[in-house]
């Protein structure tokens, strides 16, 4: 490895059989699926909370998040149990996904920037395009997959629902 180069671990996975990546510094655990309870007047990507080890996790459906329909519950669905920090207040969320492949290390070099699509479609929540055995994986910025507006109403969801 050269000098300079940043090499990190990304768990990979999928969502309508698009490979994603989340940089594993994010990454809390990962769930096999389980029952949701459902909070009423949230967002419609946010499919519901669990209860983990106590304490209440709101979990968003990337599918839907991303408009690509909703996640339907197969052997192989997961949720991805996320942690950031946003204005110093620590959000725990869960992101369901139709699959959760294997963990990858990827050095700055590998990610390029997104390319430009259109204005009308919003790859904010995406850092950049990874790139791993001549496959393309879209990397994902955990800090803007949720508008700031959305994050309130979650962490509003985290608080009511204790």
């Amino acid at each position: 490895m050269g000098e300079g180069k940043k090499m990190n671990q990304y768990l990979t996975f999928t969502v309508s059989e698009e490979a994603y990546a989340l940089n594993v510094l994010n990454v809390r655990e990962v769930l096999e699926f389980t029952q949701l309870s459902k909070v009423p007047r949230m967002p419609e990507f946010m499919r519901g909370i669990i209860n983990l080890r106590g304490s209440i996790v709101p979990v968003i459906d990337l599918k839907l998040k991303f408009g690509l329909g909703l996640t339907e519950k197969t052997i192989d669905t997961s949720i991805i149990v996320c942690e950031m920090v946003m204005d110093e207040e620590t959000i725990v969320m869960g992101l369901m996904t139709d699959s959760v492949k294997e963990v990858i290390d990827l050095d700055d070099d590998d990610i390029e920037p997104t390319p430009y699509v259109g204005a009308k479609i919003d790859t904010a929540f995406i850092l950049g395009m990874g790139k791993k055995d001549d496959k393309f994986l879209i990397v994902l910025n955990m800090e803007k997959v949720l508008t700031a507006n959305e994050l309130n109403m979650v962490s509003t969801a985290e608080i009511s629902g204790e």
